[in-house]
């Protein structure tokens, strides 16, 4: 019988396989349409704390998305990782340099102030439809929930993905935390919602 972990890599496999087969065009013009979905659609306050990410591989590209939420009040902050088990969120500011901060990824660099977020937007490799995730299997994101948690704070979850990423089914285990909302390409899904 496969485990959830084993379950959980062959869907992240193919569903990775799946995002970099879109054209690099095609990816821009999803990311694009995520910024027409959600530019205003997400809920805060301004001062509120939110986590994006710089695209690596075939991501969706955010940063225009992150650039909407800071004109509207947002603070801005990327993950560095500083471990194989440790993830912080850094400031990011404009004209602050950034510099490679593990795991293939770029944001500001260890001078910058470490933020708790308030909201994060979290790339993946695969979701359903009821909120479930998989990520990149280093637990890197799971683990910093986890300790906002252990903190008192319970950050607002939303996945960043293409629709072709989606899938019937994700196999929960006991430590996975759902998501609250996916923004794709054909908008913004509030789970738990109508």
């Amino acid at each position: 019988m496969t485990s959830p972990r084993e379950a959980k890599a062959a869907i992240r496999n193919e569903r990775l396989a799946l995002r970099d087969a879109m054209s690099p065009q095609d990816r821009i013009e999803a990311s694009l349409a995520m910024l027409g979905h959600a530019g205003d659609a997400i809920l805060f306050e301004p001062g509120t704390v939110i986590s994006g990410f710089w695209p690596i591989r075939s991501e969706v590209d955010i940063r225009p998305l992150m650039a909407r939420l800071e004109a509207r009040g947002a603070r801005l902050c990327l993950p560095a990782i500083l471990d194989r088990e440790t993830i912080v969120f850094r400031e990011l500011v404009t004209g602050a340099p950034v510099v490679k901060t593990g795991f293939g990824t770029t944001g500001p660099g260890p001078d910058a102030p470490v933020l708790d977020p308030d909201i994060l937007l979290m790339p993946l490799s695969a979701y359903d439809g009821r909120g479930n995730r998989i990520g990149y299997g280093a637990g890197h994101y799971d683990r910093a929930i986890t300790r906002l948690h252990q903190k008192g704070l319970v950050p607002r979850l939303i996945g960043i993905a293409f629709d072709c990423q989606e899938v019937a089914s994700v196999p929960a285990e006991p430590h996975d935390v759902a998501l609250e909302a996916i923004l794709t390409e054909s908008g913004l899904k509030v789970f738990g919602a109508g």
